[in-house]
């Protein structure tokens, strides 16, 4: 990932319920987690046929009008799946058509999955929430944050402080921790990341950067150093290179056979292209992060994936951290995820966006559902810049996936989905 591109943009111990087994062993005696790809009657889980076709008429009006060049949605209740399409195209020049098995660019909706890898080691007791992040990188050991005069524009306006606290763990989930979220830091730090450069090569680096602002003090998104650094922290705490933890005990389990940090040559034919929308039609635009393959491996936003096995990293949070007899993370380890732990942080960061949301560990929480968009009180989950959207609904009972591809998220794609969505459910 590009230098300018970075710039531009508990301790809790949860006990083990009895009965469950530990992440990743396979639960012989557990129905309620069963899901499969065959697709259901949507009256059997009290919503409509007529309803959910709507999905179809929001997407397609969205590429007649070439807001989007296509797109894949899938749906699920009560652990069925109910919808399940692709409509549009994955390439504009050549025509070629959406299929329901492409491959999309995660950007940030990597995060999730690295938050939930991150409490994977806490329920293991390798690390807690409020462990300090020097006790894995010691370089991260008394950082400075920078205070910029008003209107400087250079480091000569600047002074450093001591931080008043460590950036701890938590700091990093909820982007609490002011590094790297284009505040006043951003006028001091010259840490550059090198074409060659690991995780481990790199994240030591950033204990040098100056943070924008006291940590715990301020909601500010950190897009890629915060989840970058929390993944070298699952390398360090499990002794693992992140695509081998997240394959053995992730992926794996949950059958994400097509999610990596790096598309396999055989698979590349179905990696959808990135779109930019013009008057005449769409034009196919260079990733932001080149075309790789990367050795670095991006927590904040390095994944490819589908449709297919985002349904089932969602579905398993839907379950309370089980999908298929395998058990990832401890039920009350998910609720944790879910739970607001920015008080009213996240919602005045950017009102007309944040307002009536709360913000959990790597996801977003609605609180009011007059602001939830047809997603439920309680609703978490994330998207990332491209236009891949994904989230749990326990309220609804409800875990949706909407996958496009445009140089810009169109959030007024989001939103139709979500409101026909919602008008779908009768009961």
């Amino acid at each position: 990932m590009a230098t300018d591109s970075r710039r531009a943009f508990l301790r809790t111990a949860i006990a083990l319920p009895a009965g469950v087994l530990l992440p990743g062993a396979v639960s012989a005696d557990d129905p309620n987690d069963r899901f499969d790809w065959s697709l259901h009657e949507p009256e059997t889980v009290g919503m409509s046929r007529d309803g959910l076709t709507k999905v179809r008429e929001v997407i397609q009006k969205n590429i007649d009008e070439k807001v989007i060049a296509g797109a894949v949605t899938a749906v699920a209740r009560h652990n069925k799946l109910v919808w399940f399409e692709a409509q549009g195209v994955r390439d504009a020049p050549t025509g070629a058509k959406m299929c329901k098995d492409d491959l999309f660019r995660m950007m940030s909706s990597t995060k999730p999955v690295v938050a939930v890898a991150v409490l994977i080691q806490m329920d293991r007791g390798k690390l807690t929430l409020d462990d300090p992040v020097s006790k894995f990188i010691p370089a991260f050991k008394g950082q400075k944050v920078a205070v910029a005069e008003k209107g400087a524009k250079d480091a000569s306006g600047v002074k450093l402080v001591p931080a008043e606290r460590d950036v701890t763990i938590k700091h990093l989930l909820t982007h609490t921790s002011g590094l790297s979220s284009g505040g006043d830091g951003s006028l001091v730090n010259t840490v550059e990341r090198k074409p060659d450069d690991t995780l481990a090569d790199y994240v030591p680096r950033l204990g040098a950067a100056a943070l924008d602002f006291q940590p715990g003090t301020k909601f500010r998104y950190s897009p890629v150093d915060g989840f970058d650094t929390l993944l070298r922290i699952v390398e360090i705490a499990s002794g693992k290179p992140a695509d081998e933890f997240l394959r053995e005990n992730l992926f794996k389990p949950l059958d994400m056979t097509d999610t990596s940090f790096n598309v396999p040559e055989a698979k590349k034919g179905r990696l959808v292209s990135i779109h930019s929308s013009r008057k005449d039609g769409f034009r196919v635009e260079k990733p932001l992060f080149g075309d790789g393959p990367w050795k670095y491996h991006s927590g904040a936003g390095g994944l490819f994936s589908t449709a297919h096995d985002y349904m089932q990293f969602e579905v398993m949070l839907l379950n309370k951290g089980s999908l298929n007899g395998k058990r990832v993370l401890k039920p009350g380890t998910v609720e944790l995820m879910a739970r607001n732990h920015v008080g009213k942080l996240f919602a005045e960061w950017f009102p007309p966006l944040t307002a009536g949301h709360g913000f959990g560990l790597g996801v977003r929480v609605v609180e009011d559902e007059a602001k939830g968009g047809g997603r439920g009180v309680g609703a978490f989950g994330w998207g990332g810049a491209y236009g891949t959207e994904s989230w749990a609904d326990p309220e609804l009972g409800v875990a949706a996936v909407l996958f496009v591809q445009m140089q810009s998220s169109q959030p007024g794609v989001t939103a139709g989905f979500q409101q026909v969505l919602r008008k779908a459910i009768v009961k």
